[in-house]
């Protein structure tokens, strides 16, 4: 919800075993936090050791178009592995209602810049792994817990009062 009085920022990678580890962490979080959180996922897809995260990426974005972004990244991080390959895309866009030739390349070029623009700002923010969270704009270094997100939550509140 915008107007939260915090945020957390997520820089993520489809493909990463720790990122789908933070997933349940995460909503927790966010269900405990209700409207005084706001919550935002950035692409982090790391290439070079996960072969289907940019695709991934880019059909949780073209799905975004379709306003659908949270159910496809939600099926995106389901199961206990990873299922990223193209059948796997255009089976979630199916399920989820979005036409399935429109979450893989060539469909997905035009979403291209938004996750590169992703990508460029977790570097530029320090990002170097993932999942990194950013609590309220400051770099997280805790471990990814519930408790752990929680405490720098309620510590950046004490800090703005």
């Amino acid at each position: 919800m915008l107007g939260a009085p915090h945020s957390l920022v997520e820089y993520g990678d489809f493909e990463c075993p720790y990122c789908r580890e933070a997933v349940p962490v995460v909503a927790d979080v966010r269900r405990r936090m209700g409207d005084g959180l706001v919550f935002a996922f950035r692409h982090f897809p790391l290439a070079e050791v996960h072969p289907f995260a940019l695709a991934a990426a880019l059909a949780a974005e073209a799905a975004g178009v379709h306003g659908r972004f949270w159910p496809m990244h939600d099926l995106l991080f389901s199961g206990d592995e990873p299922r990223l390959r193209q059948a796997d895309l255009r089976g979630y866009a199916e399920r989820i209602g979005v036409p399935p030739h429109k979450v893989v390349w060539p469909a997905t070029q035009f979403v291209e810049d938004r996750v590169e623009a992703d990508f460029n700002s977790g570097v530029r923010s320090g990002v170097r792994g993932t999942p990194t969270f950013f609590v309220d704009g400051e770099l997280y270094r805790g471990d990814t817990t519930v408790d752990g997100l929680l405490d720098a939550l309620h510590r950046a509140g004490d800090r703005v009062r």
